[in-house]
């Protein structure tokens, strides 16, 4: 089981979007020197809640922090963009750091309606057939099948493409293109199961590939569980603030603890098989990863943590890599600038 990092570039209450980009570049370097697999930016547009619109960006910049990540979209929202101009984009990052690039793509908002419009004014709703389309675009102008006539620069090899969804209908498009799957369990966790189910029945290995299934999940690890629950009452209320609309940056656990006491939790819509997050020790985070991993399916975990303090959220990936027992990296001893 191999383990990744999904890194909003979320905004801590307090601080700006200036030192939260700043937080992920030191969040990478430490993520290459603990040995996780692969380390992945989000795409939000225009909300105070996170501070990167543009994955690709930061993927030039933290491929150069480190040595052994592979850095990627996770994803880039394709629907807004050329194939081709994604393709050219992404051959570029494969120039600047051959053999370390993933291009995550997927088709959720992640913008409102009117800034989706902004992105691109002829946006629609893209069917399940449109968007396969796009993707096999995008394929084809990376240089999957030798289409690499006329479209700069010209690279040896191309980024890895997953699929990015949280439906079964999203699993199965992966699994008809042939493509590794990265699930949203964090926000669909009732669905996982089935999800998992209907991309490996309906994978097409006729290309040469094989099925790979990614959950992202939110994890919250401290040394002891009080600690953790402590942190993780930022998350708490950020996605109770969430689901009122309310955008803000992400409390202080102060703050939250504060504002939660007495406030009912808001139920899920569904039971979940598998919590949306683990929550506690290292050790009971390790358990409910594993058991999760052997009973569903699951090849590779992403870890999304969105805790207020820096220092706390190194320390909850640290924990949680010793607990699973991935093997430091060597890393340069200087990075960047």
């Amino acid at each position: 089981m191999q383990l990744s990092i999904l890194d909003q570039s979320m905004v801590p209450e307090g601080s700006t979007p200036t030192q939260a980009l700043t937080n992920t570049i030191d969040l990478a370097r430490a993520a290459d020197a603990l040995g996780y697999h692969r380390y992945w930016l989000a795409e939000h547009h225009a909300t105070a809640s996170f501070a990167s619109p543009a994955p690709e960006i930061m993927t030039a910049r933290l491929s150069a922090e480190t040595t052994g990540l592979r850095i990627g979209s996770g994803g880039v929202l394709l629907p807004y963009y050329s194939p081709f101009k994604v393709a050219e984009t992404f051959r570029v990052l494969q120039a600047l750091a051959p053999g370390r690039v993933d291009l995550g793509i997927g088709r959720g908002s992640g913008a409102t309606a009117r800034d989706a419009r902004l992105l691109n004014p002829a946006l629609g709703h893209p069917s399940d057939h449109a968007f396969a389309e796009q993707v096999s675009a995008t394929r084809a102008f990376l240089g999957e099948r030798g289409d690499r006539d006329g479209i700069m620069p010209p690279v040896d090899g191309m980024p890895e493409i997953w699929l990015l969804g949280a439906s079964p209908s999203s699993a199965a498009l992966a699994g008809r293109l042939g493509l590794p799957y990265s699930f949203a369990h964090f926000g669909r966790p009732e669905i996982v199961t089935e999800a998992v189910r209907a991309y490996r029945q309906s994978f097409d290995g006729s290309g040469g590939g094989t099925p790979r299934v990614m959950a992202g999940i939110g994890v919250y690890c401290a040394p002891t569980r009080a600690e953790a629950e402590r942190v993780f009452a930022s998350q708490r209320l950020f996605r109770q603030r969430m689901s009122r609309g309310d955008l803000r940056p992400v409390p202080a656990p102060e703050t939250a603890l504060a504002e939660l006491h007495g406030r009912p939790e808001i139920p899920p819509t569904a039971r979940p098989e598998w919590p949306s997050y683990a929550v506690g020790s290292p050790a009971e985070v390790a358990e409910q990863l594993t058991a999760m991993a052997a009973a569903v399916g699951i090849d590779e975990f992403v870890v999304l943590s969105t805790i207020h303090g820096h220092e706390d959220r190194v320390r909850s990936y640290a924990l949680l890599a010793e607990a699973l027992g991935v093997r430091p990296r060597r890393v340069a001893a200087t990075q960047g600038a």
